[in-house]
């Protein structure tokens, strides 16, 4: 916000993204949406393993899914190496929420 357009006794507020969005100067996100980010990362992340090899034990799609794995010859070294970089990427992630915020 421009200082002219700015009244007496109005708090300052701050823009992002060519004003879509604006918060007031010194606040910070609320507790619960900090706990959601590593939530959500940690569950893609665990997801990505578990479904690492893909369905295997689904009744109609298990033989299916088993004989394409055998086929391509699934590494197993990748992915969990994919599921690792996605993993250092939520703790960076959930570090940078929790962390206190620093005026600009």
């Amino acid at each position: 916000m421009s200082e002219q357009g700015k009244k007496e006794g109005q708090e300052e507020l701050k823009e992002y993204a060519d004003g879509w969005m604006t918060e007031r100067k010194g606040t910070d996100a609320p507790g619960f949406l900090k706990l959601v980010i590593p939530i959500i990362g940690l569950g893609c992340t665990a997801y990505l393993v578990m479904q690492m090899y893909g369905d295997v034990n689904h009744a109609t799609r298990g033989p299916l899914v088993q004989q394409f794995n055998n086929a391509t010859k699934t590494n197993p070294a990748l992915m969990y190496g994919i599921a690792a970089l996605a993993l250092i990427y939520v703790i960076i992630v959930a570090v940078f929420a929790f962390r206190k915020p620093h005026e600009d």
